[in-house]
């Protein structure tokens, strides 16, 4: 076995990847612990694991990379770059204090890694990203929806109250509001006074928005999701296939290679 062969064999290890997470999770506990005030020995022993969690990363990285069959294709993987990146910045140093906080707020994306390394947090993220096309037009059509509300409220209720929907910048967020359930009821109360049927614009605009258009935003989400489950599955199906294959001819191999030895012992 060659040393890329080994150390294709760590990277593939779960307890290596497992221990990855691990790594990444006492990262994200550590920038959370950095936020309190700390004795000084503390705030240095912080320091201190904050270093070594860099260093694993960067160790992590190199022996990925080092395994890979083909170093040229090793960055084609976005999620290669994205690892590279982020361990990259993360090695910036902090001298002054504004460095300080820009080191930290870049350590905050090591979290980040996370994705990266599970393979169903990668499917969510990627199905996410496929069905962002199908969701531009659902939420142009929300945003045509809101528009048209929040003119109608706003030539409406302004005189009600200009608080809350005195242009239609303001009507829209309050229609925001409503749309989220936050004391909605309260806003429509108050219109209800001047206007008695004030809530057939509240429920209509409800029914559209709550209940229709983020409906139809899930089911384009868990659409793209089962679809991508399904297209991981057949991936790691056809790779299990040719490790047995690759097994079956190495095996293969080796019966021919036992024949000729022992054909060679019966010639002599």
């Amino acid at each position: 076995m060659t040393l890329n062969q080994r150390l294709q064999k760590i990277a593939d290890n779960r307890l290596f990847e497992w221990t990855a997470v691990s790594v990444i999770i006492a990262s994200a506990l550590l920038l959370g612990a950095k936020t309190f005030e700390l004795k000084p020995a503390t705030q240095s022993l912080l320091e201190f694991f904050d270093w070594f969690i860099t260093v694993f990363f960067v160790l992590e990285i190199s022996l990925r990379f080092i395994a890979a069959p083909d170093k040229k294709k090793f960055f084609a993987s976005g999620w290669n770059t994205f690892d590279t990146i982020i361990v990259a910045v993360s090695l910036i140093p902090g001298g002054g204090t504004d460095q300080i906080l820009v080191a930290r707020l870049i350590r905050v994306f090591r979290v980040l890694r996370m994705v990266s390394i599970i393979p169903e947090l990668r499917v969510l993220l990627t199905s996410l990203l496929k069905a962002l096309p199908q969701l531009g037009y659902v939420l142009l059509l929300m945003f045509i929806i809101f528009y048209i509300y929040a003119a109608i409220g706003t030539t409406l209720f302004e005189s009600i109250n200009p608080v809350l929907w005195g242009d239609i910048a303001v009507s829209l967020l309050t229609l925001f509001r409503v749309m989220t359930f936050e004391d909605w009821t309260d806003v429509m109360y108050e219109t209800q006074k001047t206007y008695p049927l004030s809530w057939v614009f509240y429920l209509s605009f409800i029914f559209f928005t709550a209940f229709a258009f983020l409906n139809m935003v899930i089911g384009i989400v868990v659409n793209v999701l089962d679809r991508e489950q399904e297209k991981a599955s057949a991936e790691a199906a056809l790779a299990a296939g040719i490790e047995a294959d690759i097994d079956n001819r190495t095996l293969l191999a080796e019966i021919k290679e036992l024949r000729k030895e022992v054909e060679e012992l019966r010639k002599q």
